[in-house]
């Protein structure tokens, strides 16, 4: 596809004699459509050529007048204040889209991130605590990115970092031993195992001795114990049935299961190359390592005072292991914004583990705010949690009343309902900066109206009626770009066009948000030109223009979709 970019900024950089790369970057898209397809910011180059940005864009504007004649992508170029606004060619836009549309069964594929390798630690719930709303988001938009980085030829890893190891195990195997035939945990685990965690739990707040044993049973499973292994294989096994229940629902798909027991037996390398650094120090009976010169004022405790080992040396382990076998070039790991200080400190100790400086560049924490309840914040150990599994019910059955009052006779109502509960959910997630708190409230979420997931869907259904309405599809070939020229027509077609580049976005800030943003956008755009104009209509070549804009809508509506994990019904 012709990059309209490209051709600007290697015009203006023959007359300036700056990098054309370093120019690509500052190229703006305006927000008003008046002020041109295309915008430069002289602001950028104002300090370099010490002149005030509207006499630059003057001179520039005279040095490529002459060349922008002989240019046919580009129509004209005009001076708002300290900016140079491009018009490009409506009709080679329309072509263009139009022509990639046809050519391309998966629209947005490239081949950007080919030999590139990016692993993914996402989702990763704690084994034998209920898989809750808080989980969702790592799960979702591990999942998204996922899916992006692979549709522009990453070769990408998606890695469940199970939460089956720790001293809550030992906890778990005390509270199993005490009280474990009170409880049916092979009926109801995840439920049972909690109870027995909450109770467990309040026992050690009020007895330093029953936590003192609660640590020695972690111990006692690092070092091989026979009955402690057997019952931490029953209570993960138990667990990961039940995970999967929610991962089916969400459909969600992971290269690698390996969680953090999978390192027990690659810790002590961790901690003997941190040993040989000098750098590992002993602090009342425990080893740490000291980031003081690196402005991180809390030590990383490689190992306790008893000996057992603990989250980050199971997470350098990681580290360590992902280099050698996965040769990242970024390995991002999606968590909440709670674990910030705990990776900057594996991520400054992991410069000590001798590992060549590409994999601790490529080390990136994805961040990202809390679910929150109306009263709050959510915790295991108080016992107040909404499990996933049932908010994906409970969504789902929202959508399936929802869609018995406004369409009773429709076909698949189950399985439509499922497309758009599940959906809402997974939107409601991905629809604001990852970084930002996030209160759950369903009268937002299941909005038909609103900016929400089945508002996409919605619109994706009205491209789907309009060609089933049709009843013929026009050829790419036959279409005449005039025909689509009008301002409706081209708002759509420049969000098409920008497709790919959104994505792109997406992998430079690990923000799913910027697609989701983007297929609100198209929908309402679609929306738009759906009231504005009549697509069946007397004139034969401006319904064939609008049919094949119809279908190139729904196609890229659904592409986007896909790759944030939202499925598309045909009908609703």
């Amino acid at each position: 596809m012709i990059n309209f970019k490209e051709i600007i900024s290697k015009l203006i950089s023959k007359k300036i004699e700056i990098n054309e790369e370093e120019l690509y970057t500052y190229i703006e898209t305006p927000k008003d459509t008046k002020n041109g397809d295309y915008a430069f910011p002289c602001f950028c180059l104002a300090k370099e050529l010490k002149k005030a940005p509207p006499v630059i864009a003057n001179e520039i504007k005279e040095k490529i007048e002459q060349d922008i004649e002989q240019i046919e992508e580009i129509e004209k170029v005009e001076i708002s204040g300290g900016y140079l606004n491009f018009y490009i060619n409506k009709e080679t836009l329309v072509t263009e889209v139009l022509n990639e549309i046809a050519k391309n069964e998966e629209y947005g594929k490239s081949n950007i991130g080919k030999g590139k390798n990016i692993v993914i630690d996402y989702s990763a719930p704690n084994i034998a605590k209920p898989f809750h709303i808080g989980h969702l988001r790592s799960t979702v938009i591990g999942a998204a990115l996922y899916n992006i980085y692979k549709i522009l030829g990453y070769n990408v890893i998606g890695i469940n970092h199970l939460g089956d190891y720790g001293t809550q195990f030992g906890k778990l195997i005390e509270g199993y031993k005490l009280w474990g035939n009170e409880y049916d945990i092979e009926k109801d685990p995840i439920n049972e195992l909690t109870k027995i965690y909450v109770r467990i739990n309040n026992l050690c707040k009020e007895d330093e001795n029953v936590l003192n044993v609660c640590r020695d049973n972690f111990k006692k499973l690092e070092d091989g114990d026979k009955y402690c292994t057997e019952v931490w294989e029953k209570f993960r096994n138990l667990s990961l049935q039940e995970f999967k229940k929610v991962y089916d629902l969400l459909e969600s798909k992971f290269d690698s299961w390996n969680g953090e027991a999978f390192y027990s037996d690659k810790m002590p390398e961790v901690i003997e190359i941190l040993e040989k650094t000098g750098k590992l120090q002993e602090s009342q009976g425990a080893k740490i390592i000291d980031l003081e010169e690196q402005g991180i004022n809390t030590p990383c405790i490689i190992e306790k005072s008893n000996g057992s080992t603990t989250y980050a040396t199971r997470d350098l382990a990681a580290i360590l292991y992902r280099a050698r076998n996965y040769d990242f070039d970024k390995a991002l790991y999606v968590t909440s914004y709670e674990q910030l200080l705990h990776f900057k400190q594996i991520f400054e100790v992991a410069k000590l583990l001798g590992l060549d400086e590409k994999y601790t560049k490529g080390l990136e924490h994805v961040s990202f705010g809390m679910v929150l309840l109306p009263t709050g914040k959510m915790s295991t150990r108080e016992g107040n949690v909404i499990k996933l599994e049932d908010l994906l019910n409970e969504s789902i059955q929202r959508a399936k009343e929802i869609i018995e009052q406004k369409n009773p006779n429709l076909e698949d109502k189950e399985e439509v309902a499922k497309k758009v509960g599940i959906g809402a959910i997974i939107f409601n997630d991905l629809a604001n900066s990852r970084v930002k708190d996030e209160i759950f409230d369903w009268d937002t979420i299941l909005n038909f109206q609103g900016e929400t997931g089945p508002y996409i869907q919605y619109t994706y259904v009205r491209t789907k009626s309009v060609l089933e309405k049709a009843g013929y599809m026009p050829e790419e070939k036959d279409i005449n770009p005039e025909k689509l020229i009008d301002e409706y027509s081209l708002q759509i077609l420049k969000l098409i066009y920008n497709f790919k580049d959104v994505l792109v976005q997406v992998t430079e800030k690990n923000e799913p948000s910027i697609l989701s943003r983007y297929l609100i956008d198209l929908a309402k755009a679609y929306s738009s030109f759906y009231n504005e104009n009549k697509i069946i209509c007397e004139d034969k070549q401006m319904q064939d223009a609008r049919i094949y804009l119809t279908y190139a809508t729904g196609k890229v509506l659904r592409s986007g979709a896909n790759l944030l994990g939202i499925k598309m019904p045909n009908k609703m």
